[in-house]
C-alpha cells in the first residue's frame, strides 16, 4: 500500500466514526492541484542533468496551501501527495488558516556542489512559480532543505515579481525576515506532546515515573529529532538514552545531557556527517532497529515515514510514542501496537509546531513586524497544548484512539469550512 493509500485508509477510519457522507469524503480526499515539473540544471562542469520536482496543493478551503519542500532520493508523486494531505489536517488541528501542500524534488543533495544545489533551489522554484504565492502557496523547509535554500527561493520569486517578497517562504534566515524560534520549532512542539503525553499518562494512573526516571529514545537526529531531544532533557528533565540516524544509533544507559546533545547536533550540521561518524567512540553503537526495541518509557519515531510496521511494531516497548517524522507508523502497525495498550500522539499534532511557528513568521512578515523569541516560545506552547486537550477531549468523548480523535476534530473543520463556502459555480 503506498503513502498516499495509508494517509486516506487513517482518514477513512475517522471518517466512519463521524458517519461523514461519500461526497464530503470525495472532496476531502483528493488534492486540489498536482504540479510536476521536469527542469534542466547546468552543472560544475558543464553538462546539463534534468530532475524532477513536485508540488501539490491538497485543500485551500481555510486559507493558503502551507507545506515544505524536500530533497531526496526516494521524493515521488505519491509521497508528497501524502505529507500534503497530512498538512491539511495538521494545520486544521492546531486551528490556524492554512490548508495542505508539499513539495519535493527527486534528488540526493549530498551529491551537489553549493553552486549546484543554489540553481536546482532556484530553477525548481522558478518552475512551480506559476502555483505559488504569499496568498497561495507558502513553502517551507522540510528533509534536506535548510534555511540558506529558503533563501534562495524568497530571493527567486523577489527578483520574478520585481520586489521583496517576504512571505512567499517561512523558515528564513532571521536576517531576511526568518522568526526567532523557527528552527526549534518542529522538535520543541514534540517536546511539548512528551511532556504533555506523560502527564496525561499519569493522570491516569498509567505511568507512576517522575519526570526524571523516564527514559526516552528518540529515533533520529536531523532538525527534528535533535531539538526534540535536546529540550526533552533541558526542559522536561527526562532521560534520553538513545539517539539515531543514517549511519547507526548511540546509546547511553544513564541518558544524554544537554550539552553533548548539543554538541552531537554541532558536530553534525559543521562536518556534514552523521552521528556514528562523530562521536568519537564515547557511546555505545546500536543499530536503528535495536532503538526501536528499547526498554524505553517514550519512543519519539522522528526521521522518516513507515519506521514502524507490523514486522517491527511487536518489538516495541514503549508505552508512549510521540510521532516526530510525518507517517512513521504504518496502519497495521498502528493496529498492532493500539492492541497492546500503547498510547500515540500522531504526526500531524505532535510535529506541528513547525506550521505553527511557520504561520507566526509568515504573519510577521507580511506586517513587516517582528516578535521576540519568549513570545514566539509562548504562543507555540499555547497553541500546542491546546491542540493537544482538544484531541484528548475528542478521544475520551468517543472511545477513540488520539489519531483517530485528531482527524475527527481536523475533518470537522476543514468539512465545515467547505460547508460555509459552497461549491462555485
Amino acid at each position: 500500500m503506498s503513502l498516499y493509500e495509508n494517509a486516506v485508509r487513517q482518514f477513512n477510519k475517522a471518517a466512519d466514526i463521524m458517519d461523514l457522507n461519500q461526497d464530503m469524503r470525495d472532496v476531502l480526499i483528493h488534492p486540489k492541484r498536482e504540479l510536476t515539473v521536469n527542469f534542466p540544471v547546468r552543472m560544475d562542469d558543464g553538462s546539463v542533468k534534468v530532475f524532477t520536482g513536485h508540488r501539490v496543493q491538497h485543500n485551500v478551503a481555510r486559507g493558503p496551501a502551507k507545506g515544505g519542500i524536500r530533497f531526496h532520493p526516494n521524493v515521488d508523486l505519491d509521497e508528497v501527495k501524502a505529507l500534503a494531505f497530512w498538512m491539511t489536517w495538521k494545520a486544521a488541528v492546531v486551528d490556524i488558516p492554512y490548508g495542505g501542500g508539499k513539495g519535493g524534488i527527486t534528488v540526493d543533495p549530498r551529491n551537489l556542489s553549493d553552486g549546484e544545489l543554489e540553481r536546482l533551489s532556484r530553477r525548481f522554484f522558478s518552475e512551480i512559480q506559476i502555483i505559488i504565492g504569499e496568498d497561495k502557496d507558502i513553502p517551507a523547509p522540510d528533509v534536506n532543505t535548510n534555511g540558506q535554500v529558503m533563501a534562495w527561493f524568497m530571493d527567486t520569486y523577489s527578483m520574478n515579481v520585481g520586489h521583496t517578497a517576504l512571505g512567499i517562504v517561512t523558515g528564513k534566515p532571521l536576517e531576511i525576515g526568518g522568526s526567532l524560534g523557527r528552527t526549534e520549532a518542529t522538535g520543541r512542539g514534540v517536546r511539548i506532546c512528551i511532556e504533555e503525553g506523560a502527564n496525561y499518562l499519569r493522570k491516569n494512573g498509567k505511568c507512576n515515573k517522575e519526570n526524571k526516571d523516564i527514559k526516552v529514545a528518540i529515533h533520529g537526529y536531523g532538525n527534528v529529532a535533535s531539538y526534540a531531544a535536546i529540550l526533552t532533557v533541558e526542559e522536561v528533565g527526562m532521560k534520553v538514552v538513545a539517539i539515531c540516524d543514517i549511519t547507526g544509533g548511540l546509546y547511553k544507559e544513564e541518558g544524554f545531557s544537554a550539552e553533548e546533545l548539543k554538541d552531537l547536533q554541532e558536530k553534525v550540521l559543521s562536518r556534514k556527517a552523521g552521528i556514528c561518524d562523530v562521536h568519537d567512540g564515547k557511546y555505545k553503537v546500536i543499530t536503528n532497529e535495536e532503538l526501536i526495541s528499547l526498554d524505553v518509557d517514550i519512543l519519539a519515531p522522528a526521521a522518516m515515514e513507515n519506521t514502524i510496521t507490523a514486522a517491527n511494531a511487536d518489538n516495541v516497548k514503549a508505552k508512549l510514542i510521540v510521532e516526530g517524522a510525518n507517517g512513521p507508523i504504518t496502519p497495521e502497525a498502528d493496529e498492532i501496537l493500539l492492541e497492546k495498550g500503547v498510547f500515540i500522539v500522531p504526526d500531524f499534532l505532535a510535529n506541528a509546531g513547525g506550521v505553527t511557528v511557520s504561520y507566526f513568521e509568515w504573519v510577521q512578515g507580511l506586517q513587516w513586524n517582528f516578535w521576540e523569541l519568549e513570545d514566539v516560545r509562548k504562543a507555540l506552547h499555547r497553541k500546542m497544548k491546546k491542540a493537544f486537550y482538544d484531541v484528548i477531549d475528542t478521544m475520551e468523548k468517543y472511545k477513540i484512539d488520539m489519531r483517530s480523535a485528531a482527524y475527527v476534530i481536523a475533518i470537522e473543520r476543514v468539512a465545515t469550512a467547505t460547508k460555509l463556502r459552497g461549491i462555485y459555480p
